[in-house]
């Protein structure tokens, strides 16, 4: 009974002195950090809340008054293939796609292509491979020789070193001479799965508006004149789009003109896609602002939308608003109650901005409540990307490929079981960073039930159970190596 009034006594003292300090750390120190960074936030919020609010009212006039890119733009269907005319009014087109060990999607993407509706001798497919499976590399070689045999021009090109990644291997793609004369260039991810009428829908929009540079992502230039593909940042894509719109050229977004694509089968996988899609950005941002400052083809209030609206508040400031206001600061302030949050920040202003985001996808407005939690379990990896991305720290041009399964579930029976690595399932499920900030918030949460007045422990603990099962890794399908 001794010892154990001793260690009582002890777990009681330790108790007591941490509490000691953390009185004496909180008023002359902790208080005004927080107060600060409560104010810091705060702004981020306000801009973002104005750029979503005007983003809102674009989305609704464009929606209510603009005409449909048909009615807008000169638009003439392509004549049909006539044996006697010939095919000459047909524009000679060239398809790239970009592929990188894509075992499971090659056959998908590389029919889909061959399959558009163009003339064939009109028609020039490249797939670009940098796959480092030698066992990969031939079956796309003997897949791109199928179709070859069917009379398609459809070219098999390897690079000797995955210099700068996709935009490496479509910048190669476009030095061979064979592609000289063609007029226009469509690219299609591996995991993209163009509809056969997709070049007839979208090539009459480049022919009949000579102003019009892209059409729903896909690329008309003079691509050269823009400065060509750069491989300085992961998103070869963006950094082409912005020194397009820099030189004058207007883009075309056609939203009834689909093609389906995959989302990432693997919460890691997700985690490794998002990554990409937010360190890029800032890092095109921290080496294009001078350049977009410098430019004399825009006027100023087409840079100040680039730089302030497009990269600072939606690039950055949303992701760091996101993570550091309601994961970080907003759950310190249940411990410090001598910092208080005003309620129209913490709720009101989120609650508008979350309503705006549903604007433009109002038939997906039944998921908003999970994505809310999601996003926030989310913006942790985006916040720590951007960071990465402006610092140009050693992640910054990292590039790892988003594994895609095709049909590879559909087929899960019929495949052959395999043995799953041994140690992957702590590598790919249990994810310790997520499970910290579970502990963390719910910590922050029982506080609140017990000794705070604000109730927002409700929202805290919702938030926990979304780190919980992201770290647990209760997200997306999980797929044996």
């Amino acid at each position: 009974m001794g010892d154990v009034s001793i260690i009582q006594a002890t777990a009681s003292d330790v108790a007591g002195q941490i509490g000691m300090m953390w009185e004496v750390l909180k008023a002359p120190l902790l208080v005004p950090l927080l107060k600060t960074a409560v104010y810091i936030c705060l702004v981020m919020e306000l801009m973002l809340f104005v750029e979503r609010l005007y983003m809102g009212i674009v989305i609704v006039l464009v929606k209510i008054f603009m005409k449909k890119p048909d009615k807008r733009y000169k638009w003439e269907p392509m004549a049909d293939d006539d044996l006697e005319i010939g095919n000459g009014d047909f524009p000679k087109v060239l398809v790239q796609i970009p592929m990188f060990n894509e075992k499971e999607v090659y056959k998908i993407s590389i029919g889909a292509a061959c399959n558009l509706s163009w003339p064939s001798d009109r028609l020039v497919i490249q797939v670009l491979d940098d796959s480092t499976d030698p066992i990969v590399k031939d079956m796309v070689e003997t897949e791109c020789l199928r179709w070859a045999s069917k009379g398609l021009n459809i070219t098999y090109q390897v690079r000797e070193t995955r210099g700068g990644y996709k935009a490496g291997a479509l910048k190669e793609g476009l030095k061979h001479n064979y592609v000289k004369d063609c007029e226009y260039v469509v690219i299609f991810d591996a995991d993209f799965r163009p509809e056969p009428d997709f070049l007839r829908r979208s090539i009459p929009y480049l022919i009949h508006n000579p102003e019009i540079a892209l059409v729903q992502g896909r690329w008309r230039f003079a691509i050269n004149e823009a400065g060509g593909w750069k491989d300085r940042t992961t998103v070869e894509d963006m950094d082409l789009a912005v020194r397009a719109s820099l030189k004058g050229w207007k883009f075309v977004y056609l939203g009834d003109l689909q093609v389906k694509s995959e989302l990432p089968s693997t919460f890691k996988a997700f985690r490794f896609q998002q990554h990409r899609w937010s360190c890029g950005p800032a890092n095109l941002f921290r080496k294009m602002v001078m350049e977009i400052v410098r430019n004399k083809k825009v006027n100023f209030w087409k840079k100040f939308y680039v730089i302030y609206s497009f990269f600072f508040v939606r690039k950055i400031i949303a992701h760091m608003v996101t993570f550091f206001f309601f994961c970080v600061v907003l759950p310190l302030t249940l411990l410090v109650p001598e910092v208080e949050v005003p309620i129209w920040a913490a709720i009101y202003i989120p609650c508008i901005i979350t309503t705006l985001n549903s604007v433009g996808t109002p038939r997906s407005i039944h998921l908003l409540f999970y994505w809310i939690l999601f996003e926030n379990v989310m913006a942790f990896h985006r916040t720590k990307a951007t960071f990465i991305g402006l610092l140009e720290a050693k992640r910054a041009n990292e590039w790892v490929v988003t594994e895609k399964l095709g049909d590879a579930l559909k087929n899960k029976d019929k495949a052959k079981p395999t043995k799953k690595a041994r140690g992957s399932l702590f590598g790919d499920r249990i994810l310790p960073q997520e499970l910290g900030f579970a502990a963390f918030l719910f910590f922050c949460g029982l506080y609140d039930v017990l000794y705070g007045k604000r109730q927002y422990f409700v929202y805290v603990f919702l938030q926990v159970i979304t780190f919980t099962i992201a770290g647990l890794g209760y997200v997306g399908t999980i797929v044996p190596s």
